[in-house]
């Protein structure tokens, strides 16, 4: 900045905005070129491709001037601020033809993509309803990146309000028309969507052509539209169809003075009109000559320059490429690492409930093993009881049983001591009887032997061993223990428990991840499969919002656009045809000469 500046030398502080900051209070040198401040400026902002662009004033009387780059500035007629200072405005000066094809670096795209777009809301550009709403989705993708729905939209920074007031229609109705555009588009990056803002935009009738008002031969109010395919000439209350058209092409020179320009065609046939302000001619001659020469450079070869820019910017867009391929990649596999997490939560939070069903079952069963165990003691405590009452009872009817074999033993002796004595008295008495029939007889010798010995021997061992047998134990049933109980509750606890897959089989979780994977696999397929043909979509639109349209509100270029589109005009057609005017006001869609078309002018 400061070899534009000298000790003895007067200075001049300017002031220059840009689509994106303002450059306040640069020192200059009171004699310096507009191509010295015009340099400074793109150096500044790191521009290389500064054809397109040029330094805007006003002048004294208040028209848009733009700064003759190969003129000292304070000799142009470039109005001084109240603090002393001189104001510019940094802008696209000329268009390029295709906007995909001959932008180069990504400063130069977003530039043009900031402008386009405030010429859009302040209706410089017009631009219908239908494709306002997708240039705005194209917008917020630019602005805000990948759809989010708690992005709140601003409204009056996405649409014009020429096309929010012509429609019954809500905030939010309009806000959901670009969030479902915006999410149609997820998938392009913010520099593919300034691109495809371009792209849609230079579609636009208005688009790119530059207004000047002239007057014809006849003094009648027209307008110069300058583009970068050539100079239409409009009328004031239509500025989208040209009136008629001349090419770059067929366009041999320029010149002026004063007011007054000629331009000689290829058939030597001169077009002829005035400015309505001399301060603008010299706008209007560098206008036209600038454009003129770029579409001359784009059907040259590129300048070594211009391929090195290019060379660089494909490098830096295969490197941004590659990044965005390994970003992408790395958010699929982040995607799938939080689909993963989410499918391991969710089976954690399954297996929690399980392990809280599983507790409250082992809760049971350590409940009703603690009863069991209670019923168990009591029943053993039960059973020591009825053991010692047993036995007790046992010895009971051992003694009963001694005494009772006693009492036999005692009988038995009775009993023999009775047998004894009887056998005895007996014996006596046959002996009485013997003794006394001897003394009858005399002759008697017989020896008698007591019976009863025999008797005694006889006696039955058999009958002797039963009396003499123990007797039998009564029966004592057990009491169980609570077997039947306790079995009773295992098995409510069988029941209770649930049949439950293994909580980390190998063969659950795989099959699991497959299912997830091959849905996300389909929704991908389905997703880039989608066909995005805007234009149907603009047409399928347009037929939706067409019944909440306010006719009241229509201006005149909805009203031109309207007619256009009903005879299956637009810009690129009318520009192909170079469509003129009848001299009794009809458009004729054939092609006329050069000639016919400066007659047409001329009778306008």
């Amino acid at each position: 900045m400061n070899f534009l500046l000298s000790k003895k030398k007067t200075l001049i502080y300017v002031k220059v905005t840009t689509m994106e900051a303002d450059l306040d209070s640069i020192p200059i040198e009171a004699d310096c070129y507009g191509r010295d401040l015009f340099d400074m400026v793109c150096r500044i902002i790191g521009l290389r491709e500064i054809w397109y662009f040029g330094l805007q004033h006003t002048d004294k009387k208040g028209h848009a001037c733009w700064l003759q780059l190969d003129k000292k500035i304070l000799q142009q007629n470039v109005v001084r601020q109240s603090n002393g200072s001189y104001y510019f405005l940094f802008l696209v000066k000329f268009y390029p033809e295709v906007v995909e094809d001959e932008l180069i670096q990504d400063l130069t795209r977003h530039l043009f993509f900031i402008q386009i777009k405030q010429n859009i809301l302040s209706m410089d550009l017009y631009c219908q309803a239908e494709v306002a709403v997708l240039l705005a989705s194209f917008a917020v993708k630019a602005i805000h990146g990948d759809y989010s729905d708690d992005i709140e939209l601003e409204l009056d920074k996405l649409l014009p309000n020429s096309v929010i007031n012509q429609y019954d229609m809500t905030s939010d109705m309009w806000k959901d028309k670009i969030k479902s555009w915006w999410m149609n588009i997820n998938h392009l990056t913010i520099e593919e969507a300034e691109m495809e803002y371009l792209r849609v935009a230079q579609d636009l009738s208005m688009y790119g052509i530059q207004y000047y008002p002239i007057y014809n031969q006849k003094d009648t109010d027209l307008l110069l539209g300058i583009s970068a395919q050539g100079l239409g000439i409009y009328e004031t209350a239509n500025r989208m169809s040209p009136r008629p058209f001349f090419p770059w092409s067929e366009i041999k020179n320029i010149k002026f003075k004063n007011k007054l320009f000629t331009i000689n065609v290829m058939d030597k046939s001169k077009i002829k009109f005035r400015a309505q302000e001399a301060s603008i001619s010299p706008s209007i001659l560098d206008l036209c000559i600038g454009t003129h020469n770029l579409y001359l450079r784009r059907r040259q070869a590129d300048t070594l320059e211009i391929q090195q820019m290019k060379i660089q910017a494909q490098e830096i867009r295969t490197k941004k490429q590659n990044e965005l391929a390994k970003l992408q990649k790395e958010r699929e596999q982040r995607v799938q690492a939080e689909i993963e997490r989410d499918h391991l939560k969710n089976e954690v939070e399954a297996a929690n409930e399980r392990l809280t069903v599983l507790q409250d079952v082992l809760r049971s069963t350590e409940e009703t093993s603690k009863l069991i165990a209670e019923k168990a003691k009591i029943s053993e405590e039960e059973a020591l009881e009825l053991s010692k009452r047993a036995n007790q009872a046992e010895a009971e009817v051992q003694r009963v049983k001694m005494s009772q074999i006693q009492a036999e033993e005692m009988k038995i002796a009775l009993q023999r001591k009775v047998r004894d004595a009887e056998l005895l008295a007996h014996r006596l008495i046959q002996e009485s009887q013997f003794n006394l029939n001897g003394r009858t007889n005399g002759n008697s010798t017989d020896f008698y032997m007591p019976f009863w010995n025999y008797a005694a021997q006889n006696l039955s061992l058999q009958q002797l061993n039963l009396l003499n047998r123990p007797g039998n134990p009564p029966d004592v049933n057990p009491i169980p223990l609570g077997e039947n109980a306790a079995e009773g509750d295992v098995q409510y606890i069988h029941e209770k428990l649930p049949t439950l897959p293994g909580l980390y089989s190998s063969q659950y979780l795989s099959d699991e991840l497959a299912d997830l994977r091959q849905q996300i696999t389909q929704s991908n397929d389905e997703y880039f499969q989608r066909n995005k043909d805007f234009r149907d979509r603009l047409a399928d639109f347009r037929k939706e919002i067409e019944t909440l349209k306010l006719e009241d509100r229509q201006s005149e270029n909805d009203r031109i656009h309207e007619s256009n589109v009903q005879n299956g005009w637009d810009k690129q057609s009318t520009l192909r045809k170079v469509r003129i005017v009848a001299f009794d006001g009809t458009l004729n869609s054939g092609s006329g000469s050069s000639k016919s078309r400066v007659r047409v002018f001329d009778e306008l």
